[in-house]
């Protein structure tokens, strides 16, 4: 498991670097394209897949990645295992320049998450997870500080850790808050008066929730599971679990249709 974890950290950290020489370049419109769903595709996106792919063929098993076209689930289906990915999570957060994207790399086996790594590049910031290994956050880090897994283990925190006094706070995506969302949060406010709302965009919500720093993340709008997937696993390491609006059965992955369903992750 260490191995795969590492080899999806280095793929995360370097497409992180690939996305920032996009990010960072003033001059660049960040060459947007929109895909058949009218969802936005920059040069970021593309050139992180690629890192992300080059780094991963060497694991010898097959990738279901946003910016690729997938194989049909005729063949998918006998899969054993699969890597699932999203280049650059949140491309709407990238075009706003907010920073409030990440790179997205998990680890499947028959239907589960069981390892996934989260970058945010802009803040260098690193959430990871492994089963069997823990779940842990670590900041400050890129590809020119990463010295192999053993080494990052140790000079990051183990998730839950943060413990801070504060009100019941959800967290809801900052470019989709749907109708549906707006009444779950209602519904809490009848128990939490003091409820927070924190808006924010790509699969940090999801870390949010792990780290302890948010309590639940309703999504009743649309994902898919390249989306969610490296966020579940980080969450399953810990105890955690994205499930389906009963709030008990787990989210599946490699399906015939990669749509999830709406879901609840919560503490």
């Amino acid at each position: 498991m260490k191995i795969y974890l590492d080899l999806a950290v280095k793929a995360s950290l370097l497409a992180g670097e690939e996305i920032l020489k996009v990010y960072y370049d003033e001059s660049s419109d960040f060459g947007v394209e929109k895909k058949a769903d009218n969802s936005p595709l920059t040069i970021a996106d593309k050139l992180s897949n690629e890192v992300i792919c080059n780094e991963l063929k060497s694991s010898c098993l097959p990738i279901l990645s946003e910016e690729i076209k997938n194989n049909p689930y005729e063949e998918r289906k006998d899969w054993d295992s699969v890597w699932i990915v999203d280049p650059l999570d949140g491309t709407k957060e990238f075009i706003k320049r907010n920073g409030e994207f990440t790179v997205n790399i998990a680890l499947v086996k028959d239907g589960t998450p069981i390892l996934g790594v989260i970058y945010i590049p802009v803040k260098k910031t690193l959430y990871f997870g492994a089963k069997n290994e823990g779940s842990y956050k670590t900041e400050k880090i890129s590809i020119e500080e990463y010295n192999g897994i053993s080494q990052l283990i140790n000079m990051s925190k183990r998730m839950p850790c943060c413990n801070e006094d504060r009100e019941f706070r959800v967290v809801a995506s900052r470019s989709h808050l749907s109708p549906e969302t707006e009444e779950f949060i209602n519904k809490q406010k009848i128990s939490y008066h003091n409820l927070e709302l924190v808006s924010v965009g790509s699969s940090i919500k999801i870390c949010l929730v792990c780290e302890g720093s948010a309590d639940v993340y309703p999504r009743f709008a649309p994902t898919m599971e390249w989306d969610t997937a490296a966020g579940d696993a980080i969450a399953r390491s810990m105890g955690l679990c994205c499930t389906l609006t009963d709030e008990k059965t787990p989210l599946k992955y490699n399906k015939e249709d990669l749509l999830n369903p709406w879901f609840i992750i919560k503490k």
